[in-house]
């Protein structure tokens, strides 16, 4: 990755510090709902739509882990 957060190798330190993650994640999330929602949304079933799925939540279940613990460190520097 390009900062220095993501080269080490806990993963509490990585969280919601590295803005290349997030925009990353940003971009497959944005990029993967719509995909699945128009080729797969009629028929949920099929392998490929599950797997499709699974990333779209992987991805934005990522992004949103990112985000939460961004606005938790925020807050409790300000303090």
């Amino acid at each position: 990755m390009s900062c220095n957060d993501c080269e080490e190798s806990i993963f509490k330190q990585k969280i919601g510090r590295c803005r290349a993650c997030m925009m990353q994640l940003t971009v497959l999330s944005l990029i993967c709902w719509p995909l699945w929602w128009w080729n797969y949304a009629d028929n949920p079933t099929l392998v490929e739509s599950i797997a499709l799925l699974f990333f779209c939540i992987a991805f934005s279940g990522l992004l949103s882990l990112h985000l939460v613990v961004l606005i938790y460190r925020k807050l409790s520097a300000s303090e």
